[in-house]
């Protein structure tokens, strides 16, 4: 886990359209919620829609917000840029998707799984890195955000998140032969 306080990583990925943009230029002056995710795995598609309304109910405050996929293509090629063009209208995923290729962004965020949420508060610090809420597709939990919602609420009010934060729960992510973490 990396720990809270650690500095947002300096990282300039592409967007679906090829284009390029650094994660500090996405934050710019606010808070920025970097979530990784991608099209194929049933974690992401369970809070998918409900993620797109959590960033709408924060519209017009210092809050933006960035999807990221990182998984092999190769292996999983629903996660290909069409792919994720695909899950981002379906899920109403107003803010940009970027293609971690290489894999060095799930590397510098230690990115585990998929969803996998790192909230960063204006000064560019993480404050929360932690799961949505409590549920699963395969329980009975309602799906809510609140643990989401109540990080993002406290970050932006400059206010500190109680410990300990739920972990994220998902599909790990997918990495390439050799990029696995500890090779």
């Amino acid at each position: 886990m990396v720990a809270l306080d650690s500095a947002l990583p300096d990282v300039t990925l592409p967007r679906l359209d090829g284009s390029y943009v650094g994660l500090g230029q996405v934050r710019g002056t606010g808070s920025l919620l970097v979530v990784f995710a991608c099209n194929h795995c049933p974690y992401v598609r369970h809070v998918e829609s409900a993620l797109g309304a959590l960033i709408q109910e924060f519209a017009g405050q210092s809050l933006t917000a960035v999807a990221i996929s990182s998984n092999d293509v190769d292996q999983y090629p629903d996660d290909d840029v069409d792919g994720l063009r695909s899950q981002q209208a379906r899920a109403g995923w107003d803010f940009p998707y970027l293609v971690d290729e290489d894999q060095k962004a799930a590397q510098a965020f230690n990115a585990a799984c998929t969803p996998d949420f790192f909230l960063y508060n204006r000064k560019g610090l993480l404050t929360y890195r932690g799961a949505f809420d409590f549920s699963t597709p395969k329980n009975d939990e309602p799906l809510t955000g609140d643990l989401l919602r109540n990080a993002i609420t406290l970050t932006l009010a400059d206010k500190t998140i109680p410990e300990p934060h739920k972990p994220s729960m998902g599909c790990g992510i997918k990495w390439k032969p050799g990029n696995e973490p500890g090779s």
